[in-house]
């Protein structure tokens, strides 16, 4: 079967290189960028194709994707416009739609159907399910229903509204909590205060907020500040929040706590479902006390740790934690892994990552019991035993080298290791039976 071919113009960072692990498996993947080394390596190590030319791109595409910087959007949108295939679909992924979804009604030939969308996900997402994603078509064609079949397949979050209602309702969601934010951090900053000296002070809450902070100022400066300026709602927003902290500083300083009191109880009643609030964040809270709990109890155990990004799995035994890192040791290898960005696995979920990805070692063992032995209770022992992987009788002797009141069972035995192995030769002595 032929498979769609999609093309990513800006496919080399962002969401546009995020966007390749999406589509590869399904779709035929082309991708553009700036740097055409960079592009061409890109394309090497996820396995789809790069071309250096945008109008290229465009013309052998049957769904474009223009994941380019905020300001350069309109600009390549009009580049590309005139080489695009008859019948076939553009799409951005900007997170202002205003101006992209007016330049696509202006260039675009009436032969390709266009849908401005917003990924309300990061780079760093890792997956789809649950995630949300807005649509503001203008006018909805022959491809609108299988792109909205396709984003429902996959379980994500479908928001469908206009390109206007779309940018005010991101001048809340983006432009008023990264102004907040960076604002936050700017203050901070200025106060020279030492960060890692605070965390010996700090609340989970404020815990919680740093790092969202953190992860905000963290994000690419130039995207902020174009979602900032180029969201025609965010004069407006940054001047209620600059006016509210002004007020707010005002009523502090002269005392007036009843002011200071209406205000808040007024900011807490529009919050909404308080209770649904303070919910989500305790989980949060309990979520971040439960790994390190569990961190703290494993020490000097077997765990496994699972990086929530790569997914890539770490084993070992658990040595310590220091400043907010695990310290895990496999053979003669140390590493140290940042504890936020880890998972800790379950026994069942490190056992069953063990007989997946570890050597296992099988033995036959005979052993002489006393003929009225239950068979099946020694084989369910041995399952319980950790890492032992399974048990097979393979024969029953009962010869003249045998006493008439024995029998001689012979047991496969697939474990782990060979320690594994010895501790089922250890069971069955304890059992009464002697090795053969």
């Amino acid at each position: 079967m032929i498979k769609m071919k999609i093309g990513i113009i800006g496919g080399t960072d962002g969401l546009g290189k995020t966007l390749i692990y999406y589509f590869r498996d399904e779709f035929e993947v082309y991708i553009s960028g700036t740097d055409h080394k960079k592009g061409r390596n890109v394309a090497k190590e996820l396995n789809v194709n790069y071309i250096e030319s945008n109008a290229g791109l465009a013309n052998i595409s049957d769904i474009l994707v223009v994941s380019v910087p905020i300001q350069f959007t309109s600009e390549v949108i009009r580049e590309v416009a005139p080489f695009m295939k008859s019948g076939s679909l553009m799409v951005d992924v900007t997170s202002v739609k205003e101006e992209p979804t007016k330049t696509m009604a202006e260039a675009l030939p009436d032969t390709v159907e266009y849908i401005p969308t917003h990924p309300v996900f990061g780079p760093r997402t890792t997956e789809l399910d649950n995630q949300v994603i807005v649509l503001t078509a203008d006018k909805k064609g022959k491809w609108y229903s299988k792109i909205y079949n396709y984003l429902s397949n996959k379980n994500m979050r479908i928001i469908e509204t206009t390109a206007e209602k779309h940018d005010f309702m991101m001048s809340i969601v983006q432009v008023l909590t990264h102004f907040s934010f960076i604002s936050t951090a700017s203050a901070i900053e200025k106060l020279k205060v030492d960060l890692s000296e605070s965390e010996d002070y700090e609340s989970p809450i404020y815990n919680l907020m740093i790092d969202m902070i953190a992860r905000i100022v963290a994000q690419n400066p130039y995207l902020t500040y174009n979602i900032q300026s180029m969201n025609s709602n965010g004069a407006k927003i940054r001047n209620t929040f600059a006016d509210a902290v002004v007020e707010l500083r005002d009523v502090i300083n002269s005392g007036n706590m009843d002011k200071f009191v209406e205000i808040a109880i007024k900011a807490t009643k529009h919050m909404g479902d308080i209770k649904n609030a303070l919910g989500r964040s305790d989980k949060a809270i309990n979520a971040l006390s439960h790994e390190f709990s569990l961190l703290n109890k494993s020490i000097g155990r077997e765990v496994g740790l699972k990086h929530i990004y790569s997914g890539k799995i770490h084993v070992g035994i658990l040595e310590g934690i220091k400043d907010n890192t695990a310290i895990l040791k496999s053979g003669n290898k140390v590493k140290k892994i940042r504890i936020a960005n880890i998972e800790v696995l379950s026994d069942e979920e490190l056992y069953a990552w063990k007989i997946d990805n570890l050597d296992k070692k099988t033995e036959s063992i005979s052993c002489v019991f006393s003929k009225n032995v239950h068979v099946e209770t020694i084989q369910n022992t041995v399952l319980n035993i950790d890492n032992i992987i399974d048990i097979k009788l393979t024969d029953a002797y009962n010869g003249p080298q045998i006493d008439n009141d024995s029998i001689s069972l012979t047991f496969e035995i697939t474990a782990l290791s060979k320690e594994d192995i010895d501790n089922v030769k250890n069971l069955f002595t304890g059992f009464g039976g002697t090795i053969r």
